[in-house]
């Protein structure tokens, strides 16, 4: 009798066993997923038999996703929020099902929900922003992705495409151009950045080029500062009004950083490396904003990648991303 006792209590064990090895494997996959999609980790502060039916229902609602039974799997996280309500990672397992079942004002819901509790989760604000665009709703994208980017730049490309799609194309401009000055601009683009810039050269040359005539005839008559700032700002495809003005501009107001850049940036353009180098080292000292400090590394990077020294480039381009991150 105590054999029989024996290998049914062996039996039990090795059932229970078996069970919590299957718990490892279901956390396992898991967390893989979440690894690659997600960092939220599940129930929290449960009393044990709380925790295994918590855990019991989401991987029953994980299975049956990864199985394309989208409405068998939110049943299960429905049981979940019984066991536990308003949990984030029920909430985003919730949003992510309603979305391939194409409910996206649900999952919106939901989403948003998740995001109450965990407003910088950075894989919550990818899905939104993918949800937002299922929908067309491209500038509700635009402003999530932007959060995204604040969070990791290295999503600033998708930012560009939802630019693109939303035919913001002065935006897009401008971030190409900094994803280019930073050697981060995919190929894919360059033919896209130099259309656009034909194209809108065409219909903003003649504006700008009034505007600036408008702007010099001031500036004979009243020197200053503001004046000339707008002249440098309106003639960027104009490189000898830049360096005219920007020297100008160092001998009337020379603890003014901008003027400084204008004239680098102007040379650097000429491929005068050496003296646009000198002119971003001079005006540096003046510089208080990061912003501005971040701008005068870019351009001293492309001053040193112009005389082929790439360690000193490399080391200028760390120097802005760690200012702007």
């Amino acid at each position: 009798m105590n054999i029989r006792l024996k290998k049914k209590e062996n039996l039990n064990k090795r059932a229970i066993y078996l069970k919590y090895a299957l718990f490892c494997v279901f956390f396992f996959l898991y967390f893989l997923e979440a690894h690659a999609q997600d960092s939220i980790l599940v129930a929290k502060d449960l009393t044990e038999e709380k925790e295994l039916k918590f855990q019991d229902f989401f991987f029953k609602a994980l299975s049956e996703k990864s199985i394309g039974n989208y409405q068998k799997a939110i049943e299960n996280l429905e049981s979940c929020n019984q066991v536990l309500t308003n949990d984030v990672a029920v909430y985003f397992e919730f949003s992510k099902n309603y979305l391939l079942l194409n409910k996206t004002f649900i999952a919106k819901e939901y989403a948003k929900r998740a995001l109450i509790k965990e407003p910088n989760n950075i894989w919550i604000l990818k899905h939104l922003v993918k949800i937002h665009a299922k929908d067309r709703d491209l500038s509700d994208a635009i402003a999530i992705q932007q959060k995204v980017v604040a969070i990791n730049r290295v999503d600033r490309t998708f930012l560009l495409e939802l630019y693109l799609d939303n035919r913001e194309y002065k935006k897009a401009i401008s971030l190409m151009n900094d994803l280019e000055k930073e050697n981060a601009l995919p190929s894919s683009f360059q033919k896209i950045k130099d259309t656009l810039e034909k194209r809108k050269g065409k219909t903003v040359a003649k504006e700008k080029t009034d505007d600036v005539v408008a702007l010099t005839a001031q500036f004979k008559a009243n020197k200053s500062y503001t004046i000339l700032k707008q002249i440098l700002e309106e003639s960027s495809n104009n490189v000898q009004l830049l360096l005219n003005y920007s020297d100008e501009g160092i001998a009337l107001f020379p603890a003014q950083p901008f003027v400084y850049l204008v004239k680098g940036r102007a040379l650097n353009n000429q491929k005068k490396y050496k003296k646009a180098l000198l002119i971003l080292q001079n005006g540096i000292d003046f510089v208080i904003e990061d912003t501005m400090e971040a701008d005068f590394y870019i351009e001293m990077a492309a001053s040193y990648k112009g005389l082929g020294d790439f360690l000193e480039e490399k080391k200028f381009i760390q120097k802005s991303n760690k200012i702007k991150s």
